[in-house]
């Protein structure tokens, strides 16, 4: 009896939805149908393919390596990771106008900041403002976690130790003198890491909230003097912190530095000489790595980007060949309908 009301009591009601009475379609695939289905496919995706070809080639992208392997390089002399404040320069030369809106990236290899015991040394909490991690970091940021003075490291952990620290300066070279050409910084990082992943402590003025505690190593200066001259720009909203703290998911990648954008360089880098002027300081030769500045602009589809298109016309015509290959099978056997 209990058995046969535990039944009742569990049994679903008798609805259509629930006793899976609800109507149905179900497509009858024939020749008919999936022949010219994988034609119109196929054609969309060639047709999609040769636009997302034919605007990447049109794309401009400058590369150069700044490493200083090479003992012609200007920058050879910095490559010494005991030489501080080294500096040196990369000229090149423009033939025609680099069109704008120019991006200016800088780009290292074998660098992995994908593997998980480095993008795990942080602290979020920390990097969100909480105080009391400032005081007692959590223990994934090891070994940078405390200083050989058991003083708190703030911002702790590799990735935000191991922070990109290159400058860069760029002049373009006008009857012998050099014209400094503006960067923009504004607006490089994603908008949720500057708006709502990252805060900084609502102290002011925000020299008191580091207070007892010391900056990363690699760091020359602590985070609130990262940017002094805008306070929007300061500590753990920093752009340039923003951007190298959203790790690169390949070992060769490259992040935005700044854009050029304003005065003369608003349509772009016009003809003529120019000369990088870089802030020589983080090493890379010590693991393989190489460095490099790139210079691109962009389009309705983002950068350049080769592998999309081509990859959109393999596909198109593969559903284009497949579609000939179920014709000539069809046309040949004719398979009954009832098969």
């Amino acid at each position: 009896m209990m058995k046969e009301e535990l039944e009742t009591t569990n049994r679903p009601d008798n609805t259509a939805f629930t006793q899976q009475r609800l109507p149905a379609w179900q497509p009858m695939l024939s020749a008919g149908i999936v022949i010219p289905g994988f034609v119109l496919i196929g054609l969309a995706f060639i047709g999609i393919g040769v636009a997302l070809f034919i605007t990447s080639q049109n794309i401009t992208v400058l590369e150069k390596d700044y490493t200083g392997v090479e003992t012609t390089s200007d920058c050879y002399k910095c490559s010494n990771p005991s030489d501080k404040n080294c500096t040196c320069k990369l000229e090149f030369s423009l033939s025609t106008l680099f069109e704008g809106p120019v991006f200016f990236y800088y780009g290292l290899s074998n660098y992995f900041q994908s593997q998980r015991s480095y993008g795990a040394s942080k602290d979020e909490y920390q990097l969100s403002g909480d105080l009391d991690y400032f005081k007692t970091p959590i223990s994934a940021c090891s070994p940078y976690q405390y200083d050989a003075n058991q003083n708190p490291i703030v911002p702790c952990g590799s990735l935000a130790n191991s922070m990109f620290n290159d400058t860069f300066k760029l002049y373009q070279i006008v009857n012998g003198t050099k014209k400094l050409v503006p960067f923009d910084g504004k607006g490089i990082a994603w908008w949720t890491d500057y708006n709502i992943k990252y805060r900084n402590p609502s102290v002011t003025p925000l020299k008191n909230a580091f207070n007892g505690t010391v900056k990363p190593s690699f760091w020359s200066k602590p985070a609130y003097e990262l940017d002094t001259s805008d306070p929007s720009n300061n500590g753990f909203v920093n752009q340039d912190f923003l951007v190298w703290m959203r790790r690169a998911a390949l070992p060769d990648f490259r992040k935005l530095y700044r854009r050029i954008t304003e005065g003369d360089y608003a349509r772009g880098l016009p003809a003529g000489n120019y000369s990088l002027e870089i802030a020589y300081n983080y090493p890379v030769l010590s693991f393989g790595g190489r460095k490099k500045v790139v210079f691109s602009n962009v389009s309705w589809m983002g950068g350049k980007n080769q592998f999309l298109g081509i990859a959109y016309l393999v596909v198109g015509s593969l559903c284009v060949v497949m579609s000939m290959v179920m014709l000539i099978v069809y046309a040949k056997f004719k398979f009954p309908e009832d098969d």
